[in-house]
């Protein structure tokens, strides 16, 4: 296994097989099994994620996507570029491969053609928005054989990067008969999830044993990916390139239009609470001190009428958007943002940020941004997701673990010394994080297939 410090060591993967494309998938005895367990199991579960799909709205996707059909400009054959597919779920996976593309595309001068692809609703309008319409975004498909193999007849990747974990058995399958080399960036396998895959390793090594590299964010993320599969020469660990998204400023462009559309008054202290989830904010709404405002941004957009019924007269952003006289201040303490995106220019505006999914047993959510902003955090116990990083940012003491984040705000607004000193830690440990992006850039330019570059 190699370990690649902050530092930037090198990664020692010079072993790693080159490959060229080779032959189309179409699906083998063990793609077909594979889709006989899919089947059976959705329709077992049908009732469950139906009905979850009905209740969310979730229902109104576009199905032909999530079977492979996926809508992508082929490039001239004479001009064709190499292609690299990155594949991040969600919002959280899609924000951080922001540096990564850049990165990337500034590295290989535009030479290789990036595409995008996430799975949910949310992860694919945040992906538009950061990166077409340079880079195309498609939706990731179902596993079945034949969704893959339309969706690789398609996108026509040279090399896949599949962001934190990601490994379906048909996909990489597919991936290896057509000899496109498979890497992990980001690596992650949290103790719950890793839980989950032990139970069925015996069955899952094999797939795992496809990938041709995993760039593991901690040692303890490495040897669970080798547990699982995954040869000792094929490992790198090269932490998080969560710290390198991490933008150290103190203003964020559009903030202040922000505050102006929905009323806040900026003379006053403002709490915003970001990626709540269910149960958070009532929690919030009831412990936050009465002389601050308080806005909440709900993770979820199924989860915004929800949060305004539990504060009748709550000020929402999606009725005072920027194309809107702006709202009077009007002693109003109580804000919704209902829309998506803003998030980072909310979290500008704050006094104090609370990091949601924290409270619940939900496992948190990022709380490097708002560090990033100078802003003193607080965060609830559950955040077993981000134990790796919240393990820098507490033994710096540059963030707030409490159950009790009412009390929390009020020692915080009451005293701006410890405040500052708080935030000023916090942005210390990130700055002495970052670099990780980097060192993925040099891992995939290896791994591109010669043929390709």
């Amino acid at each position: 296994m190699t370990t690649i410090d902050s530092g930037g060591r090198k990664a020692g993967m010079d072993d790693l097989p080159v490959t060229d494309q080779g032959v189309a998938y179409n699906g083998g005895p063990m793609g077909l099994l594979t889709d006989a367990v899919y089947g059976v199991g959705a329709a077992v579960l049908s009732p469950i994620w139906g009905w979850r799909m009905y209740r969310t709205g979730k229902w109104r996707t576009n199905w032909k996507e999530r079977f492979g059909e996926v809508k992508i400009e082929p490039e001239p054959a004479e001009n064709r570029r190499p292609t690299l597919l990155i594949h991040a779920v969600s919002v959280g996976e899609v924000n951080a491969i922001r540096q990564l593309v850049q990165q990337l595309d500034e590295a290989t001068s535009g030479s290789w053609r990036i595409v995008i692809s996430t799975t949910t609703d949310t992860g694919i309008a945040r992906a538009r928005q950061l990166f077409e319409p340079k880079f195309p975004v498609v939706r990731y498909p179902f596993d079945f054989s034949r969704s893959v193999k339309k969706f690789l007849d398609r996108v026509k990747p040279d090399m896949v990067a599949l962001v934190e974990l990601e490994v379906w058995p048909n996909f990489m399958e597919a991936c290896e008969k057509r000899q496109i080399p498979v890497c992990v960036v980001n690596g992650r396998l949290s103790a719950r999830s890793f839980r989950r895959y032990a139970r069925i390793a015996p069955l899952l090594r094999s797939t795992f044993n496809k990938l041709t590299a995993v760039a593991a964010q901690t040692e303890e993320y490495a040897q669970r990916f080798q547990y699982l599969g995954v040869r000792d020469h094929k490992l790198a660990v090269m932490d998080s390139m969560k710290w390198d998204t991490a933008q150290i400023a103190d203003h964020v462009p559009g903030s202040a239009e922000l505050a102006r559309a929905m009323g806040i008054d900026l003379n006053k202290p403002l709490v915003v609470a970001g990626s709540t989830a269910p149960g958070e904010d009532k929690l919030l709404l009831e412990t936050i001190p009465a002389e601050a405002q308080l806005m909440l941004v709900p993770r979820k957009p199924e989860w915004f009428d929800d949060v305004a019924r539990l504060a009748p007269g709550i000020v929402r952003r999606s009725e005072h958007g920027d194309d809107k006289p702006p709202r009077p201040m009007d002693g109003k303490r109580l804000f919704l943002l209902d829309t998506m995106g803003e998030l980072r220019k909310a979290y500008a505006l704050a006094t104090v940020c609370v990091v949601g999914r924290s409270f619940v047993k939900l496992y948190g959510s990022d709380m490097i941004e708002p560090i990033a902003l100078g802003k003193p955090t607080v965060i609830g116990p559950n955040y077993g997701d981000f134990a790796d990083i919240m393990a820098g940012f507490t033994e710096a003491q540059g963030i707030i673990v409490t159950s009790r984040p009412g009390q929390a705000v009020k020692e915080l607004l009451a005293d701006a010394d410890a405040a500052g000193l708080l935030a000023k830690r916090g942005r210390g440990v990130i700055l002495s994080r970052q670099g990780s992006t980097r060192r993925h850039v040099e891992l995939l330019r290896s791994l591109m297939p010669r043929h390709s570059r």
